[in-house]
């Protein structure tokens, strides 16, 4: 029978020596490895003082896009809440009113969206599915809380500033701002 790995050693049965016996050199080898781990790198981040960089592909909290007028870009399609495998995603649609034209791109557009984060699995496939580059997961994960309400993001919360009114919190929330 031919080994997998060739890392399998054969077990040495011989008796243990006076030395070995008295398992100073193990001890003396174990404190060799235990002082020579305070000469390297921490790897303990102090979190809010220090962030840990991330991947290009990580994916954080969700984010609801504008276009370059300011104006929402989510036309209540609902397909970002179909593609949802953890039914995360729940939204209302309404139609726009006379003088809202600034506000909404379309006719449509989502009166209530909500995300409850709690059930989300950051899979990216509402992303994937919004044809109009609705939404999108930005950079910034979700912040920890003791109260369940606050897992549950409104349109408000997930909506991105105005980048012509509020360039500040438009960076903020692009990640653009340190």
């Amino acid at each position: 029978m031919q080994a997998l790995t060739q890392r399998a050693k054969q077990v040495n049965r011989k008796p243990m020596t006076f030395m070995e016996s008295l398992y100073l050199p193990s001890i003396f080898k174990g404190m060799g490895i235990t002082f020579s781990h305070i000469f390297k790198k921490n790897p303990t981040i102090h979190y809010p003082e220090q962030q840990r960089p991330f991947s290009p592909v990580f994916r954080g909290l969700h984010v609801l896009n504008r276009d370059e007028e300011g104006r929402e870009r989510c036309t209540a399609c609902g397909l970002c809440a179909v593609a949802c495998p953890a039914e995360a995603i729940t939204m209302e649609a309404a139609e726009r009113l006379p003088g809202e034209e600034h506000l909404y791109r379309e006719e449509k557009y989502a009166a209530k969206y909500e995300i409850n984060m709690l059930r989300c699995i950051f899979c990216g496939l509402c992303e994937e599915a919004c044809p109009k580059d609705a939404i999108y997961l930005s950079e910034t994960f979700a912040p920890a809380s003791f109260a369940r309400k606050t897992f549950i993001y409104g349109k408000p919360d997930l909506l991105i500033p105005d980048k012509n009114k509020d360039p500040e919190g438009y960076a903020k929330a692009k990640g653009l701002a340190n």
